[in-house]
């Protein structure tokens, strides 16, 4: 507030007495008054004032208004008041003209007002909270000026206004229902309040982006025209970058909700004459740099590539290269459109081979790639079309072995079209690389440079290719004419391209420098460049020239006698000094373009005297520099044991090399045998299933014999007193033994009974005569006597008659019983054997079976013992490897710790790896730019 007042004191054009008394006692009635009419009336009235009396008014004004829109929430109009009152102190948006000389200062004046007052109305968090929950009122008064104001407020101290929101409960959800309001002033500023919502801030970026703003967006992209809607189109597509833009999270929502696929009606351009207005020229041009957005070289190496496969899936590339190669395209939209195309392609085989068999309208067709080249090196193009087709043709060369072989190829003699009927991409190099426009030798010699990135094959290729340079003399090797065209003192610009050619060519490729150091003059040459005390301008010429010779001394297999490691060395000690040396190869890595071009691989530059570094090469310095001051360094001795160090790495890891092949072999031999024995597994369960059905079967039956056999026993003993005829009607032999025994059992008991019977018979006679001899002398005995004969009759009774009866009911039954039920018993056992026939039978099949499915199972068995044996050996042998590899790992540890004891680097697998992870991130970020129309 006193920066407020200290403005207010110090202006001399402020408002009149009359008008500062106003403006009090306007806000006195907004305060005081209990009458709604008379309020409202007031804030409308401070309105009116709010922009000429801007600093007056937010001075007495902004605490009252805040409180209105606390208290009056009921009346849409006073609130509809307030909000635009609010907006007009807060806002920066100048209305009236001001002179050319106060403009600055007037300027400068307002945007900090505008900070200070919203610095004021967001110190209570509050307020904003407050303004959020107006946002959901339906009127229209009242929710568009809530969403200008709340945009303004974005707009002056974004970063502490997305916090607030950010912490507001459903604060962005409120926000994203503006863009589902119907009135479309109301969903076009909501546009743009979420434009400054979401700028810088990821959170937000991700909240808004689930809450279904693609959707939305792009359906409103949709309903206004696409490329040739207006003004919305761009705000909705400049909202989209921010959501998406270095946020892969979004990145990823967006390709897995297909909205990929959404984007390609956007580029179906008709080929009228209709004319391109600066809307769609604009709108169009942001849609292609959204498709950049989504495959940068920045992003994740795998959210790119998925990206760029999902555009060729869904046709965006090809339609992007149909406005390549389309008519009437604007200067501005074509180069945008290679640029894209170069990254949608850059390391993605996919993409560049389809990008390969692209071929421009004309007659006869010509590759897309040819035309390009064309462009560029044509010197009457313009400079940024020129840099976008060399950018595209970088992209289709990263990480593509077939597409440099492609390019290599056409330079080769058996390839060249004797006729000169067409122009093939390698000629069109070569005649770039030594034209007199010095732009065309840079881009030339860089796009060679490419097909030789990481290719020693193509070096070696390369080697061959041979020009003619005038009738009658023989022709020269194309790494002759480069050194040639060196010494010859060209432009700067031509000589930088030239070397780094050169160096690109001989790094990695012992063969290369070889052929180099074969022309005596070479070495000379650059000793003699690198030597002389030039000035300024020609400083980097020098450092390149000590890179080339370093190449030459680093990567020398000492196959020359006259340019062995060893002298080059004391040549350069010599007739420069190796400080000397050290100090020129350096100004390579000090000069002030080299870390511009390191950062991006799109060779973006504002003119052409900036193209001097290309960013693959920077990339080879930084590699090379430590590495050749080393070898500088080193004595003979030194060398020698490096040699001999790396002669046994390189056998080490030939062997090395070798078993992992065979370990590789062994593996899939193993896997073959795990997926035969799993087969077998699979088999052998299902026979083993098919035995266990069978012995249930079996068992089935067995249980059916046993229950028929057991019913026969029982009805047997019923039938165990069956005379012996039995034997004659054909009964069981031992069902016949068993009844005999029965008899022979009954006879023995009837000769026991009557023996006992014969003993009572003795025993009564015995007790007559006792009787009848004492009944003379006692007349107890008589009595006595007396009921003897009674009781006699009776024991006889008693004890004769069960013998008797027992006798003669054995018999009887013996007689009738047994031949009645024997002749049932004959009848069922019939039955039985017939059973018991046709069982025997089913059970020999089922044996027979049985044996069968055992010997199928043993011979499976013995089949899996063979494997599992085969397996046991293999282990056994890869163990015996895997010892043999770890002892080899050992020797060559020990070796690398000889090598770094010496002072030569190492460079650790994981490194590599590493680095051509890195490329692959560059890789898939080039590869997205498309077309051009020549």
């Amino acid at each position: 507030m006193n920066f407020l007042r200290g403005v207010m004191g110090g202006q001399n054009a402020g408002p009149q007495h009359t008008e500062a008394e106003t403006i009090q006692k306007l806000c006195d009635r907004v305060a005081s008054s209990t009458l709604l009419d008379d309020r409202r009336n007031a804030v409308r009235a401070l309105k009116s004032l709010s922009k000429k009396y801007r600093l007056e008014v937010g001075i007495q004004a902004m605490e009252h208004l805040i409180r209105v829109l606390q208290t009056d929430r009921s009346d849409s109009e006073i609130i509809g008041y307030a909000l635009d009152t609010l907006y007009n102190i807060i806002s920066n948006d100048e209305e009236e003209e001001v002179g050319d000389v106060e403009e600055e200062n007037s300027t400068r004046q307002n945007e900090d007002l505008g900070s200070q007052f919203t610095e004021i109305f967001i110190k209570q968090q509050e307020n904003v909270t407050l303004l959020l929950s107006l946002l959901e009122e339906f009127d229209f008064h009242v929710r568009w000026p809530g969403v200008k104001l709340l945009t303004s407020l974005l707009k002056q101290l974004g970063p502490q206004v997305q916090q607030i929101i950010l912490v507001s409960p459903m604060g962005v959800s409120r926000l994203m229902d503006v863009l589902a309001d119907s009135r479309e002033v109301i969903r076009n500023d909501g546009v743009l309040l979420l434009q400054a919502l979401t700028r810088s801030n990821g959170a937000i970026q991700k909240i808004v982006a689930f809450e279904n703003a693609f959707e939305r967006l792009l359906d409103i992209i949709t309903e206004e025209g696409s490329s040739d809607g207006g003004i919305v189109v761009e705000d909705c597509l400049i909202l989209l970058q921010n959501l998406l833009k270095n946020n892969n999270s979004n990145q990823n929502f967006f390709k897995e909700g297909s909205y990929i696929q959404r984007m390609k009606p956007w580029f179906e351009v008709r080929d009228e004459n209709s004319g391109w207005s600066a809307q769609k020229v604009t709108s169009l041009h942001l849609m292609l740099q959204l498709v950049r957005v989504l495959v940068s070289p920045t992003n994740p190496p795998g959210a790119t590539s998925s990206c760029q496969k999902a555009m060729f899936q869904c046709g965006l590339l090809q339609q992007l290269c149909t406005i390549l190669m389309a008519t009437g395209v604007p200067a501005d939209i074509l180069t945008e459109t290679i640029n894209t195309v170069s990254e949608v392609i850059r390391g993605c085989q996919v993409n560049q081979d389809y990008f390969a068999s692209v071929n421009a309208p004309s007659n006869p067709p010509r590759p897309a790639i040819v035309v390009l080249l064309m462009s560029m090196v044509n010197e009457r193009q313009p400079f940024v079309l020129r840099c976008a087709v060399l950018y595209c043709f970088q992209c289709f060369l990263y990480k593509n072995q077939k597409g440099q072989g492609e390019i290599v190829s056409t330079l080769l003699p058996s390839t060249i079209d004797a006729t000169g009927n067409s122009v093939s991409a390698g000629q069109l190099l070569c005649g770039g690389l030594f034209s007199t426009d010095s732009l065309s030798n840079w881009c030339a010699a860089v796009a060679l440079a490419h097909a030789l990135q990481e290719n020693a094959t193509q070096k070696e290729q390369l080697l061959r290719v041979q020009l003619a340079t005038s009738i009658g003399n023989p022709p020269v090797s194309l790494l002759q004419q480069c050194t040639n065209i060196l010494s010859q003192g060209s432009k700067i610009q031509t000589r930088v391209g030239l070397l780094m050619l050169l160096c690109t060519w001989l790094s990695n490729c012992p063969i290369a420098v070889t052929h180099f150091l074969h022309n005596t003059a070479n070495v000379p040459f650059l000793t003699g460049q690198i030597a002389e005390n030039l000035g300024e301008e020609e400083h980097l010429v020098q450092g390149l020239c000590a890179l080339l010779l370093g190449i030459s001394i680093y990567f020398n297999d000492n196959s020359l006698e006259t340019y062995l490691k060893e002298k080059l060395k004391q040549l350069i000690e010599k007739r420069i000094g190796k400080e000397n040396f050290i100090e020129k190869l350096g100004f390579i890595s000090k000069h002030e373009l080299y870390s511009r071009a390191s950062q991006k691989p799109q060779p973006n530059f504002p003119s052409p005297e900036y193209m001097i570094f290309d960013h693959e090469f920077t990339k080879l310095v930084k590699e090379l520099e430590g590495v050749i001051t080393k070898a500088i360094y080193k004595s003979s001795e030194e060398d020698k044991k490096e040699e001999e160090v790396k002669k046994t790495l390189e056998q080490h890891d030939n062997i090395v090399t070798h078993y992992k092949n065979m370990i590789r072999e062994q593996d899939l031999q193993l896997e073959e045998l795990k997926h035969q024995i799993s087969t077998l597994k699979c088999q052998n369960e299902q026979l083993q299933t098919a035995v266990t059905q069978q012995a249930s079967q079996i068992q089935q039956q067995k249980d059916q014999y046993n229950l028929l056999k057991v019913q026969r026993g029982k009805d047997n003993q019923l039938q165990g007193s069956s005379s012996d005829g039995v034997q004659v009607n054909g009964v069981q032999p031992e069902e016949i033994s068993r009844l005999r025994e029965e008899i022979d059992e009954l006879k023995s008991n009837q000769q026991l009974l009557q023996s006992q019977l014969a003993e009572k018979d003795s025993l009564i006679e015995n007790l007559k005569s006792s009787q009848a001899a004492s009944g003379l002398h006692d007349p107890s005995a008589t009595a006595a006597s007396a009921r003897d004969p009674e009781q006699v009759p009776e024991l006889k009774q008693a004890k004769s008659f069960p013998v008797q009866g027992e006798s003669e009911s054995l018999r009887a039954a013996s007689a009738a019983d047994v031949e009645g039920r024997l002749s049932a018993l004959l009848q069922e056992t019939k039955e039985l054997q017939n059973e018991i026939k046709i069982l025997s039978e089913e059970r020999t099949a089922l044996k027979e079976q049985l044996d069968s499915s055992n010997s199928t199972i043993a011979i499976l068995q013995n089949e899996k013992d063979k494997l599992e044996l085969e397996i046991t050996d293999s282990k056994k042998e890869q163990d015996d490897l895997l010892v043999l590899l770890a002892d080899q790992d050992q020797k060559i540890l020990s070796l690398k710790k000889k090598l770094k004891d010496l002072g030569h680097p190492i460079v650790e697998e994981d490194e590599l790896e590493s680095g051509d992870q890195d490329d692959e991130d560059d890789e898939s970020e080039d590869g997205k730019d498309h077309g051009l129309s020549i």
